[in-house]
């Protein structure tokens, strides 16, 4: 397990991703984006596998079942990391890796891999899931001349008066 920890110091550390080391093995980090802006990352490297969990979104308002048909649906097209659900219903990122495979290039696709799908799918899930709030925020600040600034993702939907995705 060491070794395996030291691996992941080293390339944390030389890719100058900033990440705390909760105890022996299990790392805390938080992944930029742009969709969503950070993702919190916790790397756990167990006695057989090396375990990775990524917090994407909480639990939806509304339509779980298109959002978790749409996850479930990109699971299939995904490496090395698929989407789940907490017992609250909100939304991870998971793998389970064996050890032989941490090496510094696995690990840079791995995070890779965690970045994107979370990145990518953030505003799909969004839009699926919290839909009516959006457009109730929309409403709102378009009546009071408030900036709209921060759902320009979504405008297209928005000004159009279509359902999201």
């Amino acid at each position: 397990m060491t070794d395996v920890a030291q691996v992941i110091r080293d390339h944390l550390t030389d890719v100058g991703i900033d990440h705390e080391e909760l105890s022996e093995g299990v790392f805390s980090l938080r992944l930029p984006g742009e969709r969503k802006l950070e993702t919190a990352v916790r790397l756990d490297v167990g006695p057989h596998a090396l375990g990775v969990h990524a917090f994407v979104c909480r639990r939806p308002d509304e339509n779980f079942e298109g959002v978790y048909r749409w996850l479930l649906q990109r699971n299939l097209r995904m490496y090395a990391v698929a989407f789940g659900i907490d017992p609250l219903g909100d939304i991870y990122l998971d793998a389970r890796l064996p050890l032989s495979t941490v090496t510094p290039e696995e690990l840079d696709r791995l995070l890779g891999s965690v970045l994107t799908y979370a990145d990518e799918s953030f505003n799909t899930i969004l839009e699926l899931g919290f839909g009516s709030a959006i457009r109730k925020e929309w409403e709102w600040r378009t009546s009071r001349g408030e900036s709209t600034r921060n759902l320009d993702a979504f405008r297209g939907w928005l000004e159009s008066g279509a359902r999201p995705v």
